[in-house]
């Protein structure tokens, strides 16, 4: 089975209470992940993650819980950025001209041999070489029994 990357504003969706709709929406797919054991992430993801939850969120997410949840994505094995990575995601964006960080998180999803991407800042099935983008504000759950 495959896996599926997240991209870190599902990760934030999960932990911010500003819009339930979404928060709803985006632990329904984490909690598929888990019990399926195909989600998939990078080091960088938990990186802006962590810093968007203690800065961004209103109100922010304590330091303490932030860090407990970065330690729990962890069980994931994130991907780490290498310069494999930087290369793959310099063609990205030579290829797409997607923003830079946009494109380490695709480079990663491929490395991490990853079918969809869970992102809510790219264009919703739009592919990116063999990893395509899953809005999952846009895409049913269901689309996961496919994989």
């Amino acid at each position: 089975m495959k896996k599926v990357f997240v991209d870190a504003n599902i990760l934030l969706y999960s932990e911010d209470g500003a819009d339930s709709s979404k928060q709803a929406v985006a632990m329904s797919w984490l909690e598929v992940l888990w019990q399926r054991r195909i989600g998939c992430l990078s080091t960088q993801v938990l990186n802006e993650f962590y810093v968007n939850a203690v800065r961004k969120i209103k109100p922010p997410m304590p330091a303490g819980d932030a860090r407990a949840e970065v330690r729990r994505y962890a069980q994931w094995q994130p991907w780490t950025v290498d310069q494999a990575t930087v290369e793959s995601a310099w063609a990205v964006e030579s290829r797409y001209g997607l923003h830079y960080w946009d494109c380490l998180v695709v480079a990663a999803a491929q490395h991490s041999g990853c079918r969809y991407l869970l992102s809510e800042d790219m264009g919703h099935e739009q592919y990116y070489d063999s990893v395509q983008v899953i809005n999952p504000f846009k895409s049913s759950i269901a689309l996961l029994d496919t994989l």
